[in-house]
């Protein structure tokens, strides 16, 4: 165990561990992203590659994450500057794109809160479309036009922010994992109680049987597969620093195994709620207006902020209801998906300088505010879609292949289930080795390729050249020469870096 002059913080207990995971684990994609995903790659039929992503990327590389932040106690940063000082900056790129997705993650939760205001009166009226991208946001023409401060989307990021500096100000035990004790629980009340009036809504078996006949001639085509690799991947919170953060405020004798079983599967658990609860609804509201589900079967913000205020406004008084509901999962699986990212981001930055929580968090937070005022311009929605592609698709993928490749190749992967296996009721045998080492890191590799050549085809959503290379390129060059050079900075006094890869305890 590494050792250090100042005590690291720690969790209140492991359920405080686990909901935390949990909750930066189920975020906004678990409700928006997985129905579609579920729907539009064979139903239930997908199913069948969703699980075996689960069981041989999404799980093993969440137990390397947590081992690699128990073992030795530290920020993804601080991890790998143990494991070797040369990959330290392999532990930046990911705390640096945390801190990038949440300058925009916040932008979402601002919409998710003003429309959890407009549901009250439906003030979306009759035509949704229009209102959220002409009356709302107010969309510009282009990224390069800013079109002035939208201020109901300015005052909920300022929100957003404020509730993520007071969390994570108060520290581990004492801020976030009471918030997500509180949080957690409450989303998952909310989704069933949506899922079951939703089920029971005239219609609603119409987007039942929709999304889960199985089309079994979709098993058998790569890009379905691929989906599902990214689903877990993505909905997991792996490669962005936060898990190997987490563990790292974990006693030394914790179950780690089945602590990333129980993660993996309590949010493929949310993922299935959520689905059941969306396809219901869309079925009730395709049954009611005569139309197809096709039509009004969508994903991502759409699916929120377009399609859902159109079925609260078909339901009349009970869509109030449902917009409340619906809206405020939303807001609580953000903020406590939000919290986990200042956490990536700061934790790192504490232990690199040896300065206070209160001060890391407040300049972190300030600075991540500031940034996050740009996209509460007319142009922010075009900032949003841009770097979230590239932060996906480049930043996020390929970390988790070089994490995947570096731990399970140069430092190897036996010294992490070493370390994880004599502490944990179950332990994983070599096959676990085999997933890191060959599995992941070919899955990743291929969704990389498939990526820049669909990139150097088409340029992203029609975006000029320009757009592309400085908020695309622009922002994975910022991260990779942003690890490059804190990586370069010494560590605070004090802090041991070279320390013995005992076999286990």
């Amino acid at each position: 165990m590494v050792k250090t002059k100042q005590e690291r913080d720690q969790w209140g207990s492991k359920l405080g561990f686990i909901i935390a995971a949990i909750g930066s684990a189920v975020g906004l994609g678990n409700i928006w992203r997985y129905p579609y995903v579920l729907y539009s790659n064979g139903g239930g039929a997908f199913l069948v590659p969703y699980f075996i992503a689960l069981f041989t990327a999404g799980i093993p590389l969440m137990i390397l994450e947590y081992g690699l932040g128990h073992k030795y106690k530290g920020s993804t940063p601080l991890a790998m500057a143990r494991a070797n000082k040369k990959w330290e900056w392999l532990g930046w790129w990911p705390s640096i794109n945390s801190f990038i997705i949440l300058t925009y993650y916040t932008l979402i939760l601002s919409w998710a809160i003003n429309y959890l205001y407009f549901s009250l009166t439906q003030a979306w009226g009759s035509d949704t479309d229009s209102f959220f991208f002409n009356d709302f946001i107010k969309r510009s023409s282009g990224p390069f036009v800013l079109n002035g401060i939208v201020w109901p989307v300015f005052i909920g990021i300022t929100i957003i922010w404020l509730i993520n500096w007071f969390v994570c100000y108060n520290g581990v035990s004492g801020g976030i994992e009471k918030i997500n004790k509180v949080l957690l629980p409450t989303l998952v009340v909310i989704m069933i109680i949506i899922v079951i009036r939703g089920v029971t809504l005239p219609g609603s078996e119409l987007g039942l049987n929709k999304l889960f006949t199985p089309d079994w001639s979709k098993v058998l085509d790569i890009k379905v597969w691929v989906s599902a690799y990214g689903q877990v991947f993505f909905s997991l919170s792996l490669a962005m620093g936060i898990m190997v953060t987490y563990s790292s405020y974990l006693p030394e004798k914790t179950d780690i195994n089945n602590s990333a079983f129980i993660t993996a599967f309590a949010n493929s658990g949310f993922e299935f709620l959520a689905a059941i609860g969306v396809f219901a609804i869309l079925g009730y509201m395709a049954s009611s207006q005569g139309i197809a589900l096709d039509e009004v079967a969508t994903q991502s913000i759409g699916l929120a902020f377009v399609v859902f205020p159109k079925v609260f406004s078909v339901m009349g008084s009970l869509g109030v209801i449902f917009g409340v509901l619906f809206f405020a999962c939303l807001v609580f699986a953000g903020i406590t998906s939000s919290i986990s990212l200042v956490e990536s981001f700061s934790s790192a930055v504490i232990d690199k300088t040896g300065a206070s929580r209160k001060k890391v968090v407040t300049l972190a937070c300030l600075g991540g505010y500031i940034i996050s005022i740009f996209y509460s311009t007319g142009a922010g929605l075009y900032y949003l879609d841009i770097i979230d592609q590239f932060i996906n698709a480049y930043g996020i993928i390929v970390t988790g292949l070089l994490e995947a490749f570096i731990i399970g190749w140069l430092f190897g992967a036996y010294k992490i289930r070493e370390h994880t296996n004599p502490i944990s009721y179950y332990n994983v045998g070599r096959w676990w080795d085999v997933m890191i080492k060959l599995v992941t890191p070919a899955v990743l590799s291929y969704m990389v390729v498939q990526n820049l050549i669909t990139e150097i085809g088409t340029p992203y959503g029609g975006y000029s050249i320009k757009a592309i290379l400085i908020f695309g390129w622009g922002v994975i060059l910022l991260g990779i020469a942003g690890s490059l050079i804190l990586s370069r900075c010494p560590w605070k006094e004090g802090t041991i870096l070279e320390i013995s890869h005992d076999k286990g305890r």
